[in-house]
């Protein structure tokens, strides 16, 4: 059990204001894996003192310097990776192969990679009588989610420190030990005191002092719709930027001419990766009508194959969700998805068998779903595919952008160029063609409630920064 009883602020570990604590709870079987401290408004504002004291001369720092301390973060999370790898797991219930790759090479990949775009990116350029240069945005407040924690972390607190802004962490609760650990790290690599600077806490005590206090220039923050929309409304009151990374209901459209033996494993697969807790899940799968029943027969084929299990071990494919309140939100949608019509095909609100402990949601696949029904509207985030049946092209495009989000999805089609087309009509911020594996160096991000802002390679360092134009007297 690991108990954290001091928060990173200004290059210390300190006491925080309050005694309070707060339980990490193993995903797999319910146990307490730890304690963290519940921070209060006055440790948020320490810390941001600190980034701010500190921005001036980290902001001057030259881009070799921040360079060198970005390789030596990204070294020490690489020799932590089997330590992280089964906190993670533990943590929020990915299988613990999956999360050595994904939760922990994702994060390693990502900090080294912002050191090597770094030492490429340009800063400055000649417009006509201008030379217009990009200066870092300033204090970073950033708020990350629990379902792929170091990550979120990392694609935030990375390209900021690259762009030269000081930061201030608040991980989610649910999820946080990880965050300790890369705090170890960078103290470890010897970054500046108030560079970077770690407050846990809850969202209505921390983050609410993050996203409002004057100090702080911007907010870049990934989670729920609902949070999202509290950020932007506190952080308005300052007119801080504000980047936001929030919920998705992301369509696979299946075309008539695909192989479609491939599209619907793939987008299986798409949908049920880390329990179906990830914002870009392909969790409505478009397929013509006259094609449901053998897009049924090998869905229900495809959900065999998901063993469910103990994230520790090497036999579980799909591990346990990451609290007790995320079983029970899944379940009920579950639920409201018969209710609502929608046909059983796989999987369903029953605990799966022999697993009574532990935050287990069976995978689960629901047939011919109405497009307005609320599981094929509203984000679930866990284990759950809708089937929707379309009619021609046209329709399975305006039933794809018929949601409030538009984060993710996928087009499969066995003509390229016609799937390309199709992508193109997605009012989402990415696509995939015929399962087109995820890209680090491309912008993620998402269109209409799905937020703003973009993540990853040179764009997400680009998000931290301002431009300024000097304007000089021609000659």
């Amino acid at each position: 059990m690991q108990q954290r009883d001091k928060l990173f602020i200004n290059g210390n570990w300190v006491a925080p204001h309050a005694s309070g604590q707060i339980e990490v709870i193993q995903s797999s079987d319910e146990s307490v894996m730890g304690t963290i401290p519940e921070g209060h408004a006055r440790d948020a504002e320490d810390a941001i003192a600190a980034a701010r004291a500190a921005f001036d001369g980290w902001a001057a720092t030259p881009v070799a310097v921040r360079v060198g301390y970005l390789r030596k973060i990204a070294e020490g999370l690489k020799d932590r990776t089997e330590e992280l790898a089964t906190l993670i797991a533990r943590e929020v219930g990915m299988p613990l192969k999956l999360a050595r790759a994904i939760q922990v090479g994702g994060p390693v990949y990502n900090w080294g990679q912002a050191a090597r775009l770094l030492e490429q990116f340009e800063f400055e350029s000649q417009v006509g009588n201008s030379l217009v240069v990009r200066e870092p945005v300033g204090v970073v407040a950033a708020i990350t989610p629990w379902n792929f924690p170091l990550n979120q972390i990392t694609l935030k607190v990375a390209p900021a420190l690259a762009a030269g802004c000081t930061v201030v962490l608040k991980p989610s609760e649910v999820a946080p030990l990880n965050a300790f650990v890369l705090a170890e790290v960078i103290e470890a690599a010897g970054l500046p005191p108030g560079v970077f600077n770690l407050v846990t806490g809850y969202g209505p005590v921390v983050g609410e002092v993050l996203a409002s206090h004057p100090e702080v220039d911007m907010v870049s923050f990934t989670g729920s719709t609902r949070a999202g929309k509290r950020v932007s409304e506190l952080a308005a009151q300052s007119v801080k930027r504000v980047a936001l990374e929030l919920g998705g209901k992301s369509a696979s459209v299946i075309l008539d001419d695909a192989d479609f033996a491939q599209a619907v494993k793939g987008t299986v697969n798409a949908c049920f990766l880390n329990s179906g807790q990830t914002c870009s899940a392909h969790t409505r799968m478009l397929v013509p009508r006259a094609r449901y029943d053998e897009v049924r027969e090998l869905a229900r084929k495809a959900v065999a194959g998901f063993t469910v299990g103990d994230p520790l071990t090497d036999s579980a494919k799909l591990g346990p969700l990451v609290s007790a309140a995320q079983k029970q939100r899944v379940v009920s949608y579950i639920h409201r998805g018969i209710d609502e019509g929608a046909e059983l095909v796989a999987g369903g609100p029953e605990n799966p068998d022999g697993l009574d402990r532990g935050f287990y949601v069976r995978p689960t696949v629901l047939g011919n779903v109405d497009p307005k029904a609320t599981v094929a509207q509203e984000e679930i985030f866990g284990p759950v595919l809708s089937i929707i049946c379309y009619d021609s092209e046209d329709d399975a495009v305006r039933i794809a952008n018929d949601s409030i989000y538009g984060l993710g999805g996928g087009v499969w089609s066995g003509d390229e160029d016609r799937a390309l087309r199709v992508a193109r009509r997605l009012r989402t911020g990415q696509v995939d063609i015929n399962g087109g594996p995820f890209n680090m160096n491309a912008p993620f991000g998402g269109f209409k409630q799905s937020g703003n802002g973009r993540e990853g390679g040179v764009y997400g360092i680009e998000e931290f920064l301002e431009y300024k134009a000097l304007q000089r007297r021609q000659q």
